[in-house]
C-alpha cells in the first residue's frame, strides 16, 4: 500500500473521526482514508467486519458475494432483513452498510470469487476473505503476496472461529516506554553530591514483521523436532479449523447438525495425514460446528477488523499469523504457525 502524503482530512471528517484521531493519530487516519478494501463473503462474520471498518473511515469497500440471502442469515447477519431472502447478499446489504458512514464508498459485486482474475485483486490495498474454499484462499493469498497486497482471511463455524494474517513484510510503528536518566541536586546533601533520578518517556519506534503464506501454514510438517515440541502449545482449535475447511472443500457447503459422523471421520483423516494423534481433538466439536453463532461472529469479527485497521494504519504490532476462537476450552488464542 503506497502512502499518499497529499491526503487532507476535511473538517467534517476531523469532527466525525475526532476520537479515533486522538487514539491512533492523524497520520494513521489519513492512511485509512485512502484504503480500498475488498471483503469477500457476506455472512455473519462479514457483516461484523464491514461494520467496524466502515465506521473507522476507510476510502471504499467492495462487498463481494454471489450467494443469496437465506433464512439462516437472519440469525447472524444484521445488515439484511427478512424481506431480502432470495436476493443477493452483497446487494441486499449495501444500503444499510452505506448508512453506517456516508463518507465511505460502499459497492457490491455479485460475481463468484473463483471467476476473478489476478488483475481484479490488484485494485485493492487489502483483501479479507471469508466463506471461501481453502484452495481459493490459497490462490488469492498467492496473488496478494506476490503483489504486496495485504491479505487476511477468517471464518466462523458454529461456536468456533479463526483468522489468518499475511502482510508479507510489514512495517509498523509502536509506542514504547524509554528510560531517561536525569540528575538533580539533592537539597539536603552536599552541593557536590547529586542524586540520579530515572524518568520515562513514550517514544515511537519503527519495527518490521515478516509473514508466511497461507498454504505454508496449512502444510506445516508437524513431525520435525521443533514442531513436535511446539505442538503441545499450539491451539487445538487450529486443527478443528483444518477439519472444517476440509469438510467445506469436499461438500461445497458448511456442516449441519446431521454431519457429526462425517466431521469425526474427516478429523481422523486430517490428523492422520499429519501423523498427529487423533485424540488431540475431542469428538464433541462436531456438535458445535454448524451455522454462524452471532457472539462468535462478533468476537472473531472484532479481532479481524482490528487487524485490518492496524495493518492499514501501520500502527501497533499485528497478529502473526493465526487467531483461533473456542468458547469451551482455549477461548481466544494467538499463535504463529509456519
Amino acid at each position: 500500500m503506497e502512502e499518499d502524503r497529499s491526503v487532507v482530512i476535511s473538517e467534517q471528517e476531523a469532527e466525525q473521526y475526532d476520537r479515533q484521531i486522538r487514539l491512533w493519530g492523524l497520520d494513521a487516519q489519513k492512511r485509512l482514508r485512502t484504503a480500498k478494501v475488498l471483503l469477500i463473503g457476506f455472512g455473519g462474520l462479514g457483516a461484523e467486519v464491514a461494520k467496524n471498518i466502515i465506521l473507522s473511515g476507510i476510502n471504499s469497500i467492495t462487498l463481494l458475494d454471489h450467494r443469496v440471502v437465506s433464512d439462516r442469515d437472519q440469525t447472524c447477519q444484521f445488515l439484511v432483513s427478512q424481506d431480502d431472502v432470495g436476493t443477493n447478499r452483497a446487494e441486499a446489504a449495501v444500503e444499510r452498510a452505506q448508512q453506517l458512514n456516508p463518507m465511505v464508498t460502499v459497492k457490491a459485486d455479485t460475481d463468484q470469487i473463483s471467476h476473478k482474475e489476478a488483475d481484479f485483486f490488484k485494485l485493492f490495498d487489502i483483501i479479507c476473505a471469508t466463506c471461501c474454499q481453502q484452495e481459493e484462499m490459497i490462490r488469492i493469498n498467492e496473488i496478494c503476496h506476490t503483489n504486496n497486497i495485504m491479505f487476511l482471511s477468517g471464518d466462523v463455524f458454529g461456536h468456533y472461529g479463526y483468522m489468518f494474517v499475511d502482510l508479507n513484510r510489514h512495517q509498523y510503528v509502536e509506542e514504547v516506554q524509554k528510560q531517561i536518566k536525569n540528575t538533580e541536586q539533592n537539597e539536603e546533601s552536599s552541593p557536590l553530591k547529586k542524586q540520579k533520578i530515572e524518568q520515562t518517556e513514550t517514544v515511537t519506534v519503527k519495527k518490521w514483521e515478516t509473514f508466511t503464506r497461507f498454504k505454508d501454514a496449512l502444510s506445516k510438517n508437524w513431525q520435525t523436532e521443533d514442531s513436535s515440541k511446539k505442538l503441545k502449545a499450539t491451539p487445538k482449535t487450529f486443527f478443528i479449523v483444518l477439519v472444517l475447511l476440509k469438510f467445506r472443500a469436499k461438500h461445497d457447503r458448511d456442516p449441519s447438525l446431521e454431519d457429526c459422523d462425517e466431521l469425526i471421520r474427516l478429523k481422523h483423516e486430517v490428523l492422520a495425514d499429519r501423523d498427529i494423534d487423533t485424540d488431540i481433538i475431542d469428538n464433541s466439536f462436531s456438535s458445535f460446528s454448524h451455522g454462524e453463532l452471532s457472539p462468535s461472529c462478533a468476537i472473531v469479527g472484532g479481532i479481524l477488523s482490528q487487524e485490518i485497521i492496524k495493518a492499514i494504519s501501520k500502527k501497533d504490532k499485528p497478529i502473526n499469523n493465526f487467531f483461533t476462537f473456542n468458547p469451551f476450552k482455549e477461548y481466544g488464542m494467538v499463535d504463529c504457525i509456519c
